[in-house]
């Protein structure tokens, strides 16, 4: 499998250029007494793509939701080792957890579009932050759609339900009302696992655009698209990080039997 030339270009430019955004170090975790990450160290650089990629059950969707401590809201979790954001370690006592749900955007595998509005549905996290000038959130608003490549869909229907969109346009919509607070990571859990192939496309046109000012982490089964969109390409198995490396040495010239396995299609 072959990257783009926008992969190409970004890697070329080395990664002296783009700043480690998110760092785990010795990652544990744990669902009770079920470990199911195992000494995870990662690194995630600013403007870049990374795909997190492995068989069902192997732990990656666990670790993308770890990033953002989204797993505490399941209860009975522990996780041992540091996660940082810009050096700061999230899992700090006195780390504001709003703060960082703000910074760091979580987008999912089936839509979750409010039954609101599509205003009204990218607005929410504006509202919540206690913006209420109607000019700013307008804006916003369509800045944010904009950047999630479906306002020209929408712009003219923008006071009607979201609920009426279709899959693929739900799931833009979800990116926009992450972006309308100006996250500074995008977590994305298989987010076209239930698209079609043309809404997976403008979904994937969408992030890399989307990668000139985040850090985009996501998780997929779809080895095709980890080519496609990735910078970067980590492999899990059995809640071990067996390989990262840059997307086409995954691909083309990975050092280790499993990942060569995997990526081929030999099991998974």
């Amino acid at each position: 499998m072959t990257q783009t030339l926008n992969q190409q270009a970004a890697q070329s430019a080395g990664d002296a250029d783009h700043e480690i955004k998110i760092r785990a170090e010795h990652v544990d975790f744990y669902y009770g007494k079920h470990q199911t990450l195992f000494d995870v160290n990662l690194e995630f650089r600013d403007r870049e793509v990374t795909a997190l990629i492995g068989p069902s059950g192997c732990g990656k969707s666990t670790f993308l939701r770890t990033l953002s401590r989204m797993n505490e809201l399941i209860g009975d979790t522990t996780l041992t080792g540091k996660i940082t954001l810009d050096g700061e370690d999230v899992y700090a006592r006195d780390f504001d957890v709003v703060q960082l749900r703000q910074r760091v955007g979580m987008v999912f595998q089936r839509p979750t579009p409010f039954p609101k509005s599509i205003f009204e549905n990218v607005a929410y996290g504006l509202r919540v932050a206690g913006i209420k000038s109607r000019s700013i959130i307008s804006d916003k608003v369509e800045e944010s759609l904009r950047r999630a490549a479906l306002w020209e869909e929408v712009k003219d229907r923008l006071n009607d339900s979201a609920l009426g969109l279709s899959g693929g346009q739900q799931q833009r919509l979800c990116i926009a009302r992450a972006l309308a607070v100006e996250p500074e990571v995008l977590l994305m859990d298989e987010p076209a696992s239930a698209l079609d192939p043309i809404a997976t496309q403008r979904l994937e046109e969408s992030i890399l655009e989307l990668r000139d000012n985040l850090c985009i982490i996501i998780v997929t089964h779809n080895m095709q698209q980890a080519a496609r969109i990735s910078d970067k390409t980590a492999f899990f198995f059995m809640g071990k990080l067996i390989e990262f490396d840059t997307t086409d040495t995954i691909f083309n010239h990975a050092h280790e039997q499993r990942t060569r396995d995997y990526v081929n299609g030999n099991f998974g």
